[in-house]
Parts: structure tokens; sequence; C-alpha cells
């Protein structure tokens, strides 16, 4: 497990923290922007138009309407990245995380729209009569190069586990465990039979439920958002200026947060912008190119719609929630992942000036404090030492207290390079809280008070189910690119599985697996799209908007 998670980190440094990645997935999105005259600006209004299926005609060729399809897709991008991705955009990056997403989302309007038109344009009818499409084929048709196109249906079959999958059921099983009190292992069991019987139907079931689930979650969701909104509406200016005055500054130290720098808020806020409405990773075009669309450009014009509903109006309203309620500086109860945790050399607290300074290079600069290593002495489940500091979530600990079997643990633990390695010990405190438990904290802020939490519980429940079942769809065609037909049952059998098997294990682990896989796929795409330019170019100039 030490080697795997010095993996995820060596890949989160390089995939994730470094400028590159934002710098190429944005650049790509202003390059089309110009180069297309900002479709996202002129194709917005006709893509509603489209949506409404006015130009649809009974013989079309696809398995679903242009509604089913956007809606097929959304259900895919809203999901966890709408309720704990914002969260841990905040979390880790401060409020200027939320301005980078809108960055994102804006450029990504018009990727979107590039990779959903020639999706569209190149799919192939199967031997079975149904529609495959996606960034697999336009590379391979389009480009004639077989390997790159085989390149991302690898790295798609991976995302489908790592962020469409695993991620959702755990989020999932947490907070129902944590609101419902539902053991995690019951979460998993039930819900990986109802993802069994959904994705066994094909595109068809997937499209039906996805189209009536979709409206419903979002008005759900929605309104128990507002009622937090106006609850806290005295923090609803100073919020929307804290996301302003940060883009470019270092986002202060406030309460238990610490603090975050430009680069944090701008890598993670690209990364969780990415990871909410998919721009540019190449998922979405594989929902779309089943669409009864005439012309594939009409296709990318319904998709333009995508990122503005899922991250300019879905994610704005999340963040807003968090930081109007105040919740993302404050320390609350937890329960301790040992991924999570950190002890270091000495004693600091959080309310000196002089030791935050110290914490902050720590957690921004991987410098300052040096990670503790000893035996120590716990009595009555307190530590004795009182010149270990122990982080957890990039706070510091307080009212910390360790368990073993129920009990106050009184005995010798040994802490390696900052590590707790004695086993079956349960450590509970106060720390800031991330991911969903964050914004379900958030809605009990307000006139909800304590019943808010289930607002999110069953808002959360809704979204991510529907984002692994859209996900199934997307690694079924990628399976089928590389494989063939007859082996789509194998890949339902092994997403079911990874789905249960996410429920029960450490989350934080989910979430870095989430966090690299997402780049490492999106590449390829992006690649795809900037050869093919000229090609996207033609059919946007001979295009013609219909009355």
């Amino acid at each position: 497990m030490e080697t795997f998670t010095a993996i995820l980190e060596f890949l989160t440094f390089w995939l994730v923290d470094q400028y590159w990645f934002p710098v190429f997935l944005i650049g790509s999105g202003i390059f089309f922007t110009i180069y297309l005259g900002f479709p996202q600006i002129k194709y917005f209004n006709h893509g509603w138009r489209i949506l409404s299926g006015k130009y649809v005609k009974e013989d079309t060729k696809g398995e679903t309407t242009p509604f089913q399809a956007l809606s097929t897709a959304l259900s895919g991008t809203v999901g966890t990245g709408n309720i704990g991705g914002v969260a841990l955009a905040i979390f880790l990056g401060g409020p200027a995380a939320i301005f980078w997403m809108w960055i994102t989302a804006f450029f990504g309007m018009t990727t979107k729209f590039v990779e959903v038109t020639l999706a569209h344009k190149y799919r192939e009818t199967l031997p079975d009569g149904s529609i495959s499409g996606g960034p697999m084929y336009y590379i391979e048709n389009g480009l004639n190069m077989r390997w790159l196109a085989i390149l991302f249906s690898v790295c798609l079959l991976l995302m489908c586990l790592g962020t469409g999958n695993m991620p959702q059921i755990s989020s999932i099983a947490v907070v129902m465990n944590d609101t419902f009190n539902i053991p995690k292992i019951v979460t998993g069991g039930v819900l990986a039979v109802l993802l069994w019987m959904v994705i066994i139907g094909g595109i068809k079931r997937i499209a039906q439920i996805a189209s009536k689930l979709v409206p419903f979650m979002a008005f759900w969701y929605l309104v128990g958002s507002f009622a937090v909104i106006i609850s806290n509406y005295e923090n609803i200016i100073p919020s929307l200026q804290s996301i302003f005055i940060h883009v470019f500054t270092p986002a202060a130290a406030v309460g238990g947060f610490l603090g975050a720098s430009v680069a944090a808020a701008l890598t993670r806020g690209v990364n969780r912008g990415l990871y909410s409405n998919e721009a540019g990773q190449g998922s979405a075009p594989i929902a779309h190119a089943s669409s009864k669309t005439e012309n594939p450009i009409e296709e990318g014009m319904v998709s333009i719609l995508e990122p503005f509903i899922d991250t300019i109006v879905i994610c704005t309203i999340t963040g807003l929630v968090i930081l109007s309620s105040g919740v993302w500086t404050e320390k609350f109860e937890n329960r301790f992942e040992q991924s999570s945790m950190c002890y270091l050399d000495g004693a600091y607290s959080d309310s000196k000036p002089e030791d935050i300074k110290v914490l902050q290079d720590y957690i921004l600069s991987c410098s300052g404090p040096q990670a503790y290593s000893g035996n120590e002495e716990i009595v009555d489940g307190k530590l004795v030492n009182n010149v270990v500091t122990l982080m957890h979530n990039r706070s510091v600990s307080e009212n910390v207290m360790y368990s073993q079997e129920g009990r106050p643990f009184t005995g010798s633990v040994e802490i390696i390079e900052g590590k707790l390695k004695t086993s079956n010990i349960s450590i509970t405190g106060n720390s800031l809280l991330l991911g969903a438990d964050l914004t379900s904290k958030a809605f009990s802020r307000s006139l909800f008070g304590e019943f808010g939490q289930y607002i999110v519980a069953i808002g959360l429940l809704l979204f991510a189910f529907s984002t692994a079942i859209a996900w199934s769809y997307y690694g079924d065609r990628a399976t089928v690119h590389l494989f063939g037909e007859g082996w789509i049952l194998y890949y339902r059998i092994i997403y079911v599985g990874a789905f249960f098997t996410a429920a029960i294990i450490d989350t934080k682990i989910v979430w870095d697996i989430a966090t690299v896989i997402g780049p490492i796929a999106t590449v390829p795409n992006l690649l795809a799209i900037l050869f093919l330019r000229k090609e996207i170019k033609k059919l946007d100039s001979e295009y013609v908007i219909r009355n």
C-alpha cells in the first residue's frame, strides 16, 4: 500500500500540481474559441432549440433523442464533482479555485463542442445495430492513428473505474453512513445490484432513466442550495469577493484553514473543473454519438450546454453554499483516516501567527517542520507527549482520542516518518472537513438545520449513482473498441465489482486515483482534436443556423 500511495503522490505531482496541464487544457479551449469565433456564445441559444427535438425526424439515425443524449452526458458529469469535488477544490485551493472552475467551464464549452461534433461524425454502427462513437473513433478513422486510439480506450477504461465509478459509490457510502448510519457494505451491495439491473439494458435503458432522473435530481439539489444561500444572505457578497480577491494572491489563513497558494487554486480549480464537466476528457462525446441528430455540428451545439449547466450553474451554487455558510474554515468532529494524517516533530498551533507561517510552509511547499519518528505513550486515549502535532486534513487536529475496540486506548504506539504504524486503533478528533462531508455540514447552516444533511445525502445518492450508470456505458464502448462486443459482459461484471469494492475502502485513495487518471486520458483527446482542427473549421463554416 505504501508503494501504491507513493506512486499516486508522484503522479499527482507531475499531472496535477504542475502548470503544464491547466495551460494545455485551457489553452486548447482558448485556441478553439478564437479559431471558431466563440461558438459557446453564437450557438448557445440554438443549442436549446435543437435540444427540444424540433429538427429530429423519425428516420434520423441514432438510438437516443438529443435530450436523452444530453441527459445521459449530464448524468455522467453531474455527480460527486458537483457536491464533493467543489468542496475538495475549496479545501485545497481556497475560494479562488471556483474562479478557475469557471474559466475551465467557459472555454470547455468550446472544447466540448469540438469533440462531440467529431464523435458524432465518425460514429459507427455495430453488427448488432447499436451506435458506437467517441474519441477512439475519430482518432482512428480521422487521423489514421490506431495506436493513439487504443491508448485513449485504455485510459478511458481506467477513467471509468477511477473517475466515473469508484469515487461515486465511495462518496455515497460515506454520506449514507454518516447521515443514516447505514453500513458502507450495505450501501455498496444494494446499489451494486441496482447498477447491474440498469446497465445490462444498454444505452437505451440508461438514456431513458437518465432523462427522467437528471431533471428531478437537479431540481431537488438547487432548491435546497438556494435555501442555504438565502439563510446566509449577508455572506453572499463577501463570498463572491473572496473568489476574486485570491485569484492572483495566496489565500490567507482563516480559522482552521491554513491558506492556499495561487498555484493550488489554479491547478485544483482546473482539475476539479475538468472532473466536473469533463470538457476535453473525451467521455461525454460517447453519449452524444448515439443521438438522433442530422448534422454532427448540431449535436455539438447541444453539448455546449453541459459545462454551463454542470459547472457554471450547479458548481457555483455549491461553492456559494460552502463559502456563505463559513464551514470551510471550521473544525468538526472527524474520524481520522490514516492516509490523511501526519505527525510533526514539535508543538504547533493555528492560533499563533509564527506557527501558522511554519505550517503553511509545510502544507504549501513541503518544507518547514520534520515528520516525527519514535515511540509514544497513550494513556486513557490521550497522547502524553505534548511536543508532537498531529495534522489531519491539512489542519491542526484538536481533542484527539485514541480508541481500541470501543474503549480509550492505553499503551505504546510506533510512529515512523509521520505515520502511525500501530494497527487496530481508531482515532477521532476535530479537524477540517473535505468532500461531501463539508458540503453536508454547510447545508446544516440553513433554515433546514440538521435536516439539511438529508438534502445532500439524497442529492449525492442521485447524482453519484446516475454518474456511475453513464460511465458504465463509456467503458462499454471502450471495451467494444479494444476487444469486441463479446467482452462487454465481462467488463460489466468488473465494473460492478469495482463499484462495490470502492464502497468499503479508504476514500482518500479513491479520490487520489480519480485525480491523476483524468489528465492521463485527456491529453490524447486534446491532441486529436487539435490535429483535426481544419475539419471542425470546415464543418462550422458550412453550417447555416436553421429557423
